[in-house]
């Protein structure tokens, strides 16, 4: 038989209420100060410091830098490409681009260049059009010209939707027509001169109905 006295009972339950008197002021005092902490401190994820996201900060996207980096890299007097790098991300020569541009963006009102609610500069012509060439001359998605343009996804393709219809407006009467006989004639004459003579043009099968096209090439 085991005898229990009455000093131990009472040493135990002080010993009880000190434990609950520290976890009451843990829970009150420490814990809120811990989670804080833990919520707006910065996370690393393998080496890699991770911020946490503000609200506000997608749109945030300083479009007057993106404005002032194109221009410098592709258009300034003195850019940072040559005109050899314009051709092959352009796809075409600095002053036929400029020239479709200034077309292209002439009495469309989407391209014109406003001030926000805040005063702020929205996207430029420039950043606008050079998007839209982007997308047509890497096949890339809307999203893909965002980090270097300062674009965003919804604003990319109606920038090329925009583009291809002001293309079409201003230049279908002299590039987009049906070739004269002088136009067929210098055709001719061109083509022989590169080893190709009696081409005309050349097919790439986008003239032509393909029933069993296979689904990744669809439309």
């Amino acid at each position: 038989m085991f005898s229990i006295s009455s000093t131990s009972i009472s040493s135990d339950s002080d010993q009880y209420v000190e434990f609950d008197h520290l976890v009451d002021e843990f829970v009150t005092t420490h814990l809120p100060t811990l989670l804080y902490n833990n919520q707006t401190q910065p996370q690393s994820v393998s080496g890699v410091e991770c911020v946490p996201e503000r609200r506000g900060d997608t749109d945030r996207r300083d479009r007057e830098k993106g404005h002032v980096q194109l221009f410098n890299d592709y258009f300034a007097s003195n850019p940072v490409y040559s005109d050899k790098q314009f051709r092959r991300r352009f796809r075409m020569q600095r002053p036929l681009f400029c020239r479709i541009m200034n077309k292209v963006v002439e009495g469309d009102q989407f391209f014109q260049q406003r001030r926000n609610a805040a005063g702020r500069l929205g996207l430029s012509p420039l950043q606008k059009c050079t998007a839209a060439i982007r997308m047509l001359a890497y096949g890339t998605c809307p999203d893909a010209v965002d980090e270097y343009l300062r674009i965003g996804e919804t604003t990319s393709r109606l920038a090329l939707q925009h583009f291809c219809q002001g293309v079409i407006t201003h230049f279908e009467a002299e590039y987009l027509r049906s070739p004269t006989d002088e136009d067929l004639r210098r055709i001719l004459h061109q083509n022989e001169m590169r080893g190709f003579p009696g081409m005309i043009g050349s097919i790439d099968c986008m003239h032509w109905e393909w029933k069993n096209c296979p689904m990744a090439w669809k439309a």
